[in-house]
């Protein structure tokens, strides 16, 4: 009798191994390199100038900000102890504004980076969809959390092609 059960469960376990490894074989498998599809996306691109624009304004009025206050140092120097104490509050206003305006340009920048990176990811996401339900990919993976994959199954470059598609018609 023990023997029969052993058996059977045997049978019973191998077949609900064999099943479950066909329903797994059925799956269809793909990985993206997200690194490079963010660096070919035209959008990034795109963005990458903005904000590299937006950084030198950010520079150019920086550096004019530093210069008043070097300039205003400098004159400082050459005054006497109580003209230096007279002219100490304009002076640590500016050095106040200068840090003010550089923490606050810092911030917007990096905010505005975050946001639009979100957007870029959110066309790379759809864009996966798409293809995944095009293709019949069961799942998609970031090949940042993969130790190992084999190339047959990279679809970065059908992404890339797909998500610049509209490129010559959305600028």
């Amino acid at each position: 009798m023990r023997r029969t059960i052993f058996i059977w469960g045997l049978v019973c376990g191998l077949f609900l191994m064999v099943s479950g490894s066909k329903a797994f074989a059925a799956d269809k498998l793909a990985y993206i390199d997200l690194s490079k599809t963010l660096g070919e996306y035209y959008k990034t691109k795109d963005f990458d100038k903005v904000l590299t624009d937006k950084q030198n304004a950010y520079n150019t009025e920086r550096d004019k900000l530093i210069n008043e206050v070097k300039q205003l140092q400098d004159k400082m120097n050459l005054l006497s102890d109580k003209e230096k104490e007279a002219k100490r509050s304009d002076f640590e206003n500016k050095v106040k504004n200068l840090q003010e305006f550089d923490r606050q340009k810092q911030a917007d920048l990096r905010k505005e980076q975050d946001e639009k990176m979100q957007e870029l990811l959110k066309d790379i996401n759809e864009t996966i969809k798409q293809l995944a339900d095009k293709e019949g990919y069961t799942m998609v993976f970031n090949d940042r959390v993969l130790v190992y994959q084999d190339k047959s199954l990279e679809i970065t470059d059908k992404v890339i092609e797909m998500i610049n598609k509209g490129k010559s018609g959305k600028k």
